[in-house]
Formats: structure tokens, C-alpha cells, sequence
């Protein structure tokens, strides 16, 4: 069972970036995914998350209208663009997994039974870096 985040790299401000988490060893349809993202010296936030029942989409104040989150089940991959990139989105990005119906509702009110560690399956992460 492996989640793969890969896709970050270096751009600049105003630039985009696609990352993607791919599964392996399980049915994604079933989970919800979720995205995480860490500063050197801070605590991980939630950044997005999508459902497994009817796919529907939340995201952190932060992202939101700039970022998208998107699921390909035949691929067994989702996806998060990033547009309108700041510097201060620059990250290490982590995906997450989980079978709990109500993960994504959880994560949206920062429950503590949303936190990352709390996640079925979690993936390592990928660094995202926006400067000029």
C-alpha cells in the first residue's frame, strides 16, 4: 500500500504547478484524499481535500479560487493544481488517504481527527518552492 506525492519543483510567483498522488496496493474510489502541506518550523495544515462518494471538493481560505483538486480513479491518481502561486505557498505537499466518509467534512473544520497522522494511508511529500 504506497502514496506517491510527486509534480513540486521550483517556479515563480504567479507561476503553476500540477502535483499528483498516485495509489498503489488499493482501490482509491473508496477514500477520500486529502492535501497537506509543512513549513520548515511550522505545523502541517490541510490544504484540500476531495470525497470518494460524489467527489465533492473543499479547500483551505488560504488556496481557495486558486487551487483545484481533482480525482482520476481509473488512474488512481489525484491531482492538485496550483495556480497564482506566492511564495508563501512554498511547502513540502503531502497526500493522504482515508476511508472515513466524513474525512473531508472533518478536515474542513481542522477537526483533530482530520490531522494528517490521523489518515488511513499517508504519502511522503513533495517540495514545492515559489520564488524569483
Amino acid at each position: 500500500v504506497q502514496l506517491q506525492a510527486s509534480g513540486g519543483g521550483l517556479v515563480q510567483p504567479g507561476g503553476s504547478l500540477r502535483l499528483s498522488c498516485a495509489a498503489s496496493g488499493f482501490t482509491l474510489d473508496y477514500y477520500g484524499i486529502g492535501w497537506f502541506r509543512q513549513i520548515p518550523g511550522k505545523e502541517r495544515e490541510w490544504v484540500s481535500c476531495i470525497s470518494s462518494s460524489d467527489g465533492s471538493t473543499y479547500y483551505a481560505g488560504s488556496v481557495k479560487g486558486r487551487f483545484t483538486i481533482s480525482r482520476d480513479n481509473a488512474r488512481a491518481t489525484v491531482y492538485l493544481q496550483m495556480n497564482s502561486l506566492k511564495p508563501e505557498d512554498t511547502a513540502v505537499y503531502y497526500c493522504a488517504a482515508d476511508l472515513r466518509s466524513l474525512i473531508c467534512a472533518m478536515a474542513t473544520v481542522l477537526s483533530p481527527d482530520a490531522n494528517f497522522g490521523s489518515w488511513g494511508h499517508r504519502g511522503q511529500g513533495t517540495q514545492v518552492t515559489v520564488s524569483s
